[in-house]
């Protein structure tokens, strides 16, 4: 344990060991055949997905109170950092995690209530999140999908993309404009957060279509014509969402740079067995600085990122500000997730392309992070911005 800026304590070494044995224990029932298996059939992985339900780490972060863990959000972070370090991916129901935020903190008694008792137990699925469209992209402020009042609830009209996991979801958390753009003061206003039942919705006034991708994503379009909720749908107060979808998006970073910590943390484990272990001219390959310095590099860049990932999941956890922390540790980790990966595609060679090595499964997979879910740019922007107090850009 260490101090932490401005009183917040970083936890430091082995935390949550316990946890990390236990994910681990699971994920070694799901070796790298099976995620080859997924990759080649684009196929969902149902058995490791269940498997993490029933052990009950999707529904790490739910209250006691409603039947989940209660465990703060470093230990989410820990659950999907172990996951990507034993080779796996968590990408298939890492959204149940962040996307409970928005529930959690800004949901009626009801609303938590009637549903995380039953996404603690895994009987439903919280993994879709409907925020970005096609026209409008990162610039969520111009959103078009578009919720009126209609009788005692509401009738929303639109069309989402990259909307991962809305065919293997119960739920979705569908973000709409209630106030049209050029009735709001403030750009920020008029954006309202609704929980919409999948199960009653899907083939009736929504459709939901495969976008295929070059790794095995699930990721969707999303088509709403029509679709009906009742008041208690909305989450919050009406106009007030996209400052709720702030907090699961800090969180999202957050542990979406966890993954990325985890995969940086695997391709050096596997690049530095192969290259002790690969003889070239007569001597292992490890010995020439041409393949050491760029894994030397990797891991100083993964254990920096690490640090401030622990700092942004302190922050978060104490109910702090975290915004700079958040971005930071994303933009650090995909990059050093990268880097990692581009140095064992580097070691291993021509062996790297070839599908039983597995690199060039997790090499595309970990490429993701540089874009989604906030690109590159838009993190360097953000932070321009907001922390260096430059002009603003966009």
């Amino acid at each position: 344990m260490t101090g932490g800026r401005e009183g917040i304590t970083i936890e430091l070494g082995a935390d949550w060991p316990e946890l990390r044995e236990a994910v681990g224990r699971l994920c070694a029932d799901f070796g790298p055949a099976y995620w080859q298996a997924c990759d080649r059939e684009r196929r969902y992985p149902e058995a490791f997905v269940a498997a993490l339900a029933e052990a009950g780490y999707l529904g790490i972060l739910v209250p006691e109170a409603y039947g989940g863990s209660g465990l703060p959000l470093r230990a989410a972070s820990v659950v999907l950092e172990t996951i990507h370090a034993s080779g796996c991916n968590a990408a298939a129901c890492h959204a149940q995690m962040y996307i409970m935020g928005t529930l959690l903190r800004h949901g009626s008694e009801d609303q938590k209530r009637r549903w995380l008792p039953a996404i603690a137990r895994g009987e439903l699925r919280l993994q879709a999140f409907g925020v970005t469209e096609p026209q409008s992209g990162s610039d969520t402020l111009s959103l078009r999908t578009r919720a009126r009042r209609k009788g005692g609830g509401w009738v929303v009209d639109g069309q989402k993309i990259w909307t991962s996991r809305a065919l293997h979801s119960d739920l979705m958390l569908l973000l709409a404009r209630t106030t049209p753009l050029e009735e709001v003061e403030k750009r920020t206003d008029g954006l309202s957060v609704f929980l919409v039942d999948l199960r009653e919705a899907r083939g009736r006034s929504v459709e939901i279509r495969p976008v295929r991708t070059m790794i095995n994503h699930h990721t969707t379009q999303v088509f709403i014509d029509g679709l009906e909720l009742p008041e208690d749908a909305l989450i919050g107060e009406e106009g007030r969402g996209f400052r709720y979808i702030l907090d699961g998006m800090n969180a999202e970073r957050i542990l979406i740079a966890s993954e990325c910590i985890g995969d940086a943390r695997w391709f050096l484990d596997r690049a530095c067995a192969y290259a002790r272990e690969r003889v070239v001219f007569d001597r292992p390959i490890g010995r020439n600085q041409g393949i050491q310095f760029p894994l030397a590099r990797a891991y100083a860049e993964t254990e920096a990122a690490d640090l401030v990932v622990r700092e942004a999941c302190a922050l978060f956890d104490a109910g702090r500000p975290c915004g700079p922390e958040a971005n930071t540790a994303k933009l650090l980790a995909a990059d050093a997730s990268w880097h990692a990966g581009e140095a064992a595609m580097q070691t291993h060679g021509g062996f790297a392309f070839a599908c039983e090595y597995d690199i060039e499964r997790k090499w595309r997979e970990t490429r993701l992070y540089r874009i989604a879910p906030v690109s590159t740019n838009l993190v360097l922007a953000y932070l321009a911005h907001k922390v260096l107090g430059l002009p603003k850009s966009y």
